[in-house]
């Protein structure tokens, strides 16, 4: 994977203050479990990414909102659009194309070389 985009890292104490909506499934890099770093100001999670960068192969390649081939597909990423990396399971990819999002699952092999 290439290099890394610098975000704003929150300092000092975090207030989570009143209810939020929750987003849609895929509209925000958010999870039960991790939220891309520049949300941790606005949404509660588990642990927070500093997203790595990359980009789509030669080929154009599909987004799922889930880990899996028969999922919805959010949106087609044409080859060579820059994606974040969120988190790696086995060929799969959870990225976004940056925090205000969409966020979904990516096959691994559609990075370029």
């Amino acid at each position: 994977m290439s290099g890394d985009t610098a975000y704003n890292v929150p300092t000092g104490p975090l207030c989570l203050s009143g209810p939020l909506a929750r987003p849609q499934p895929g509209a925000l890099p958010l999870r039960g479990d991790l939220a891309h770093i520049a949300l941790a100001g606005t949404h509660l999670a588990a642990h927070y990414v500093v997203p790595t960068s990359d980009q789509i192969g030669i080929a154009d390649a599909p987004m799922y909102l889930h880990q899996r081939d028969d999922s919805d597909v959010l949106l087609t990423l044409v080859a060579g659009t820059s994606i974040e990396i969120l988190d790696v399971s086995g060929d799969w990819l959870w990225c976004c194309l940056g925090p205000e999002g969409p966020a979904g699952y990516v096959k691994a092999d559609c990075l370029a070389a």
